[in-house]
């Protein structure tokens, strides 16, 4: 009887160690898995707060450089990255200068980000006459500029055709819509300060045309110009 017992509780003995290895195994494995998951947002949050950082357009401020639907990657790095919860900031590869297309906290609402070119930088005179941009008094035209409207508005009744001259203060930048007369820039609500700006637009990865209801392939990978 006694030999039998232990005969039983050597063979109990031997099935409970396969069910502890096995549970041994599941915790490495959702041990690793909750490591991964961790170490992949980590690197999400990284590369998004100091390297790019996704975009959609959700206007047509930017037409035709930019469509309704457009999805874009901005680069973080080249301004210059603010650190989080400090009042650091990594040192910018170079400024903003005319002609880039930028995102940034609207001045208004920090809550939200616009895009649009920078026409006016640092002491720079800028001046609307009749539509014409004047830098420094020289006509400033530009390929991906357009008009979508004949008419012409009065300085003394909207600043979108007539306006200045202003000069551009010391760490801010003057920004206009490529699409001039449906824009909402500077023209309405003043200068876009340096520690606003998020980073340069460089490329379109996805661009969805919503009217159509169809992928924009021809525009995916275009560079942001």
């Amino acid at each position: 009887m006694d030999y039998k017992n232990s005969q039983y509780g050597s063979n109990n003995a031997v099935d409970e160690t396969p069910a502890a290895e096995q549970q041994v195994k599941k915790k490495h494995i959702v041990r690793e898995y909750a490591e991964s998951i961790i170490i992949a947002v980590i690197l999400a949050l990284i590369i998004r707060t100091f390297v790019v950082q996704a975009f959609k357009i959700p206007s047509g401020s930017m037409e035709d450089t930019l469509a309704i639907g457009d999805h874009i990657l901005v680069c973080k790095f080249i301004y210059g990255t603010k650190i989080p919860f400090s009042d650091l900031k990594i040192a910018p590869i170079r400024e903003p200068k005319r002609g880039d297309v930028i995102v940034f906290e609207y001045p208004e609402d920090p809550s939200k980000d616009f895009i649009k070119r920078v026409i006016g930088v640092p002491g720079d005179e800028i001046r609307v006459i009749m539509k014409t941009v004047y830098v420094n008094g020289k006509p400033y035209k530009i390929p991906q500029e357009v008009h979508k409207e004949n008419e012409v508005i009065a300085a003394a009744q909207n600043p979108r055709d007539n306006f200045g001259p202003v000069t551009v203060p010391a760490g801010s930048y003057f920004v206009m819509g490529d699409n001039r007369d449906r824009s909402y820039d500077s023209r309405f609500w003043g200068f876009v300060k340096s520690e606003q700006i998020k980073g340069l637009a460089f490329i379109k990865y996805w661009s969805w045309d919503r009217d159509n209801m169809r992928v924009r392939w021809k525009s995916i990978g275009d560079l942001i110009h």
